[in-house]
């Protein structure tokens, strides 16, 4: 059962959660397994320092849907950069939770929650993954901001959307104190132009994608860098998005990554190059 969506702000979230009521609303908790292997692959590469240099090792898989996998494959794919890493699941529909309390083992649990996170310690890494889209685009600031304060020093919240089997990816990394990047990873082969991830964008991002906002902008540049690569293409497109991310950095956006991730079909962008315009 899907909840009618409940808003979020910040006078429900002042002064915590003290009638003990988890934050949030009920997704409908669609999920497959490896769904989420291009952001895992992101989380146990480039930002694997955060959870190596993490007093504690705590990591929060936050609204998980119908089925644990993609919080299983999580603990699984961390646990190669930290072998004692804690994986908590934490879904807001207690059914779920039970369903799931089978799975369990040592480093990984099942807990009912919302984005107040009720687990003990500060995570260091925190997964939302399809869970904001149902929410409104006001809303969003104040659940980044709840999720935001009880991360870890050195922390990151992955605020991300993705197709229904993984091949269109795109996520929002913050710290504690900020939003850092935008990440965007296609499989080749399951798009015509860049700009085609645009329907896959984050909640705070996706009703942006007009002219004169920032991330329209940017998409619409990767599509020019794109078709102006086509020459690459009989060379493979790992090559051809290569080629338009060069393109990218050259003509002066913040590109965060280098051809190591590219050549996966991943790029990421600084926030501050995409960040939506105060006013439409």
């Amino acid at each position: 059962m899907v909840q009618k969506a409940e808003r979020v702000g910040p006078s429900r979230n002042r002064g915590g959660n003290s009638a003990g009521k988890p934050i949030g609303n009920i997704t409908r908790g669609t999920t497959n397994p490896n769904r989420m292997r291009r952001l895992d692959r992101w989380l146990a590469g480039p930002q694997a320092w955060r959870l190596r240099a993490a007093v504690e090792p705590l990591v929060v898989d936050l609204g998980y849907g119908a089925s644990p996998a993609t919080a299983v494959e999580l603990f699984e794919r961390l646990q190669a950069v930290r072998p004692d890493v804690r994986v908590c699941g934490i879904e807001i529909e207690p059914e779920r939770v039970r369903s799931a309390k089978p799975l369990e083992r040592p480093g990984l649990s099942f807990h009912a929650g919302g984005f107040e996170i009720p687990v003990p310690g500060r995570p260091v890494m925190v997964r939302a993954f399809n869970v904001l889209r149902q929410y409104e685009e006001a809303d969003v600031p104040a659940i980044w901001q709840l999720v935001q304060s009880r991360l870890a020093p050195g922390g990151l919240f992955i605020d991300g959307t993705c197709d229904e089997i993984g091949r269109r990816v795109t996520w929002v990394a913050l710290d504690p104190d900020r939003p850092l990047s935008l990440s965007l990873s296609v499989r080749f082969g399951a798009f015509a132009l860049p700009s085609d991830v645009a329907e896959r964008l984050p909640k705070a991002l996706i009703h942006r994608n007009v002219p004169g906002e920032p991330i329209h902008t940017f998409l619409q540049a990767m599509d020019r860098a794109w078709l102006e690569a086509a020459p690459l293409a009989s060379f493979g497109n790992r090559q051809r998005w290569t080629a338009m991310c060069r393109s990218l950095r050259d003509a002066g956006w913040p590109l965060q990554d280098g051809p190591a991730r590219w050549r996966l079909g991943e790029v990421t962008v600084a926030w501050e190059a995409v960040a939506p315009l105060q006013t439409h």
